[in-house]
């Protein structure tokens, strides 16, 4: 009798099995609602960056802001991304990725509506930061979401995001100016109207926070960390080289791209460039993003060393810069294209996340540590060209930061490209 019951029970819990592991995989509908959430949320990452250095000449007139005052503004993104990016993993872990990203793009849709309206220099960046903050939180937990429902697809699916991002980047700085015309001319209402947008993308993380298959998957996302024991017996971080060659290739490749992002304008403006080509010029370096963001990552991807990409990409940020210091409107449209083929550092880094960890645990942590101190890290970059610009009464000095930060992120690209996890060196 005891050996028929024993059968019985193995019987019942062999059918429970499959059952309790389907309740725990995502549906079809689940996958496709989260390919939906990624792309609209990548979308949404930049326009509030890259919408203001169209329009940073219109704002600072409006708000009375002079060159230094400027550059604080341009360094906040990177600012906001370091301090709240460190709090993705605790806020993922309580209440589960979907959610948290839920709550990014709801932040990113308030900060864009209230910004042009909030009145003075103070309020403005209040907003700002408030919009920051969704991006950043975002920003840390896009990677953790495609390794929980793409594991065997890090490499697509990242280039998928990235294109996203890029072409939000670049329809904002393409755009902003035109619309703004075409709305009566106001800044308020050209930078205003990007909520709009934010608020679309909203939609498809309510329906996965709704969906019960996506719950499920966001748990064990949450709990990627296994048993108590496990979580607490991982090395700090900050003990892998891996890990710090990857913050500080990040942190690099964040100082170029928000120093483009924020004053490449500008420059071509002084350099005698109309204000509408000028940002037609920073599109094209963002635009330059869609297609190599999702090529990048795929080629990363089949690489075991991706080295040689952080080089390529490195030295055409060389020769744009060479090219902006030497003739910014002469060759306006080769630095641009340059520029943009440089700025590809992102999805590689991006890339790099996944591939040197083993688990989603790693991932997590490895995402917030790099992104968080890769902005800590790029800071000062924006800064120091809008106090170089107000006292150098050019562009030499702060063109010559850019071109010379391009060597230490060539040197980190490098040391992080390495066929190695960071729980190899722990």
């Amino acid at each position: 009798m005891p050996d028929d019951e024993t059968k019985t029970l193995s019987r019942a819990a062999e059918a429970r099995t499959p059952v309790d592991t389907a309740a725990a995989r995502p549906s079809v509908w689940t996958v496709r609602l989260v390919i939906v959430g990624i792309v609209l949320a990548a979308v949404n990452l930049r326009p509030a960056i890259t919408s203001l250095g169209a329009l940073l000449e219109e704002v600072r007139d409006g708000l009375g802001m002079s060159g230094s005052v400027a550059g604080v503004l341009t360094s906040v993104p990177p600012l906001c991304f370091a301090v709240f990016g460190v709090t993705a993993p605790r806020l993922a872990r309580r209440f589960g990725p979907g959610a948290i990203v839920c709550a990014g793009m709801v932040a990113i849709t308030a900060g864009l509506l209230i910004r042009p309206f909030a009145g003075g220099t103070a309020g403005f960046l209040a907003a700002s930061a408030l919009a920051l903050m969704g991006i950043a939180v975002s920003n840390v937990l896009m990677p953790v979401i495609v390794k929980r429902y793409f594991p065997d697809r890090v490499g697509t699916m990242t280039g998928l995001y990235s294109m996203a991002l890029a072409l939000g980047t670049a329809l904002a700085a393409a755009v902003t100016v035109p619309l703004t015309d075409g709305l009566g001319g106001s800044w308020r209402t050209g930078l205003g109207v990007w909520a709009l947008l934010a608020a679309v993308a909203v939609l498809p993380w309510i329906g996965l926070i709704r969906d019960r298959s996506a719950a499920a998957a966001d748990d064990a996302t949450a709990d990627t960390g296994g048993p108590a024991r496990q979580r607490t017996s991982a090395p700090p971080i900050i003990r892998s080289r891996t890990a710090w060659a990857l913050a500080c290739f990040f942190g690099l490749q964040a100082t170029g791209a928000y120093i483009t992002m924020g004053w490449m304008p500008q420059i071509f403006r002084d350099a005698g460039v109309p204000a509408g080509t000028a940002g037609l010029l920073l599109a094209v370096t963002m635009v330059m993003g869609v297609p190599l963001a999702f090529v990048i990552p795929k080629l990363a991807a089949r690489m075991k060393n991706q080295g040689p990409i952080a080089m390529a990409l490195g030295a055409c940020g060389l020769a744009g810069y060479a090219g902006l210091y030497l003739a910014p409107a002469g060759g306006a449209w080769l630095w641009a294209l340059l520029l943009g083929v440089s700025n590809c550092s992102f999805p590689l880094a991006l890339t790099m996340i996944g591939m040197r960890s083993r688990s989603g645990a790693g991932v997590i942590r490895l995402s917030a540590f790099a992104q968080s101190t890769g902005y800590l890290i790029s800071i000062p970059g924006p800064l120091l060209v809008g106090v170089l610009y107000q006292h150098s009464g050019g562009w030499g000095l702060p063109i010559a930061l850019m071109g010379g930060l391009m060597l230490p992120q060539i040197a980190a690209g490098i040391i992080a490209g390495r066929d190695r996890t960071i729980e190899d060196e722990s």
